[in-house]
């Protein structure tokens, strides 16, 4: 199916053209926004399910819908808790995500920029240096932002750990008319896989996750499942 390159253009204009309503944005957890397609959010499943990670760390909040998808799974599977970081979290979010009893306790939220080094130094203090941490890049989307976070944060993620960097698509949809790229700051040749790619040339420890990619078809992060092989 990946070598299936018709298929696959398919799959990348079915995205393009449903941004014109938002498609992405209608995806929710327990009532509360996730802004991923459904393949994305299971293929979360399927690494959280394989490591069973101790702390999840997603840079960008957003609407909270994926921090309650992750307590819970975490309530199934086990762990200890999940840390969002943002530079807003409004005070409604703050009230929503509280009000779900042994989900909530879980989720640690933090109001600040994920690349000072003071919210590097609390995530440290939170996760209490341990390596079973799954990172989830899905804050600023411009290239120096997000590598910046893919150096920051590669250090606290155990061998056969992941990281996700979300939106490598955006490299994808290059020239074309979209509102995914409209209004942003990023586009073509400044966006997350533009920030991967470096990455991965500087860190060999890491390695995108090809088996993972190939079969999810549609996808807003292909290439962006990496896991730490050394």
């Amino acid at each position: 199916m990946s070598a299936d390159k018709k298929l696959n253009s398919a799959a990348l204009d079915l995205l393009i053209r449903a941004a014109e309503y938002h498609w992405i944005h209608q995806t929710e957890w327990f009532g509360e926004p996730a802004l991923n397609p459904a393949q994305d959010m299971f293929a979360r499943q399927e690494i959280i399910y394989k490591t069973r990670p101790d702390y999840i760390i997603e840079l960008g909040v957003a609407w909270g819908g994926s921090l309650l998808f992750y307590s819970t799974l975490m309530e199934v599977l086990g762990g200890k808790k999940i840390i969002g970081i943002d530079v807003y979290i409004p005070d409604d979010l703050k009230k929503r995500l509280g009000a779900h009893k042994k989900l909530s306790k879980r989720i640690k939220l933090i109001t600040a920029s994920s690349t000072e080094d003071s919210t590097i130094k609390t995530v440290k203090k939170l996760t209490k240096n341990s390596k079973k941490v799954l990172i989830i890049l899905d804050s600023n989307h411009t290239h120096e932002h997000v590598l910046d976070e893919l150096r920051r944060y590669s250090p606290l993620v155990g061998k056969g750990y992941y990281m996700i960097c979300d939106d490598t698509f955006v490299e994808s949809i290059g020239a074309r008319r979209s509102k995914i790229n409209e209004n942003r700051p990023w586009g073509p040749g400044n966006n997350p896989e533009t920030a991967l790619r470096q990455f991965l040339k500087e860190n060999k420890r890491f390695k995108a996750d090809e088996m993972l990619k190939n079969k999810l078809l549609i996808s807003c992060n292909p290439n962006g499942y990496l896991k730490r092989i050394k």
